[in-house]
């Protein structure tokens, strides 16, 4: 997959401004088409030459380098008139909608889906006011998938955090619980984040080294146990030390490192996990996908929750443990009264934690917790997460309240 920049184009004399000594590729009006924030010039992408320009430049790159996706690149810059800083104009309708960048992306899918219906077309659009992904005769720009930016700010916020005060800050993981179904979400750890003084993955996580490397599985694992599609950048996969920098190749040095090493071999099983796991993504977008166990434990700072799958009996059990003190004896809420066993734990020697063997496996006691009726007993290790599968359970005995839903507390 690449990124592409169909909305603005660098100001260099030897590429596109001014191509033949009037605004050819630009608009003619310069309130639209200087980019001040960035420092570029706006594609005039009501022009049907620019149009042709621009997609037929996407196709190339589909059809001579066999492209799996393409990710377009600041989607909110082309749909509103008012994005940038500095003077605009209301549309013609007196809105902020810019009217030809909505039906250029709109165009754009069309022929790109007509020509390539397998290619993945991504948005990174940040506003929550237009409907992004999508049939286009739901009056959406027809993209395949958005990126959910405000996960990304949020899960990354929590985990840079001292654990001393993330009892307080739950919401932060929680709250994309609550509009997952506004769009169809890829959940993005990109290069916007491993550059520019922002630090590595590795780097942002909370603790020493060890700590750091413990976290950063926790997060690789919720972000492929949440509803939605998983984008993980480059290095990322073991933990690369430094910062990304795009005129060098990745930090291939680090896997000489045992713990970069082990993190390599842990996302590759995870991603292994994710594939055999059909709870985990072939319900993604319906209502049903995610259940709540327990997003209020405050005392403990362990979130729980289920995905489910389309059959009954696929469904998996997740228990993140957000602290650095393993939690024994500890208790969750499931569903059906049987055999739970842990099928991932982030702590595991061969992913570059401390433990050798897997909990044993749990069977469920007839106690209330929340809105279940039985609870199993397991340890959950510090700052890691584990992962449990039913394996001998009486699905005919369903809990009390089967459509009862857990309110996730809103964001301040």
């Amino acid at each position: 997959m690449v990124d592409w920049v169909p909305g603005h184009f660098c100001r260099n004399d030897d590429t596109l401004p001014y191509y033949d000594g009037t605004p050819t590729y630009e608009y003619y009006d310069s309130d639209r088409a200087n980019n001040i924030g960035w420092g570029a010039l706006n594609f005039d992408l009501g022009k049907p030459q620019v149009q042709s320009f621009l997609i037929s430049s996407a196709l190339y790159w589909i059809e001579t380098f066999h492209l799996d996706g393409i990710r377009v690149d600041a989607v909110s810059n082309m749909i509103y008139l008012d994005y940038d800083v500095g003077p605009w104009k209301p549309n013609k309708d007196g809105g902020n909608r810019n009217l030809e960048g909505w039906h250029f992306l709109r165009k754009f899918n069309s022929v790109v889906k007509l020509k390539h219906p397998k290619t993945i077309i991504m948005a990174e659009e940040s506003s929550a006011g237009t409907k992004v992904t999508g049939m286009l005769e739901e009056d959406s720009l027809g993209f395949d998938y958005k990126w959910n930016m405000g996960w990304m700010n949020d899960v990354l916020k929590f985990f840079e955090m001292d654990s001393v005060y993330r009892k307080y800050h739950l919401n932060l993981l929680t709250f994309s619980w609550m509009y997952r179904m506004s769009e169809n979400f890829i959940l993005p750890l990109s290069h916007d984040e491993v550059v520019h003084g922002k630090k590595s993955l590795m780097h942002k996580m909370w603790g020493d080294r060890y700590r750091q490397f413990a976290q950063l599985r926790t997060l690789y694992l919720y972000q492929a146990t949440h509803p939605g599609k998983q984008l993980l950048f480059m290095g990322s996969e073991w933990g690369q030390f430094l910062e990304w920098k795009y005129d060098d190749q990745l930090e291939w040095v680090d896997l000489q490192d045992d713990l970069n090493a082990s993190m390599q071999h842990y996302t590759a099983s995870l991603n292994k996990f994710y594939h055999d796991n059909r709870a985990l993504w072939e319900t993604d977008h319906t209502e049903n996908t995610l259940e709540v166990i327990d997003a209020d434990n405050t005392d403990e700072t362990v979130l729980t929750f289920i995905r489910h799958g389309k059959r009954k009996k696929d469904f998996l059990i997740i228990a993140m443990n957000l602290t650095p003190v393993e939690r024994r004896n500890f208790k969750i809420g499931v569903p059906y009264p049987g055999k739970y066993q842990e099928v991932f734990n982030t702590e595991m020697k061969e992913f570059g934690g401390t433990w050798t063997k897997h909990n044993v496996d749990s069977l469920s006691q007839d106690e209330s917790f929340k809105q279940f009726e039985q609870v199993i007993t397991t340890t959950v290790p510090a700052l890691g997460a584990i992962i449990l599968k039913p394996v001998d359970i009486n699905l005919r005995k369903k809990k009390k309240h089967p459509t009862a839903k857990k309110e996730v507390k809103k964001k301040k």
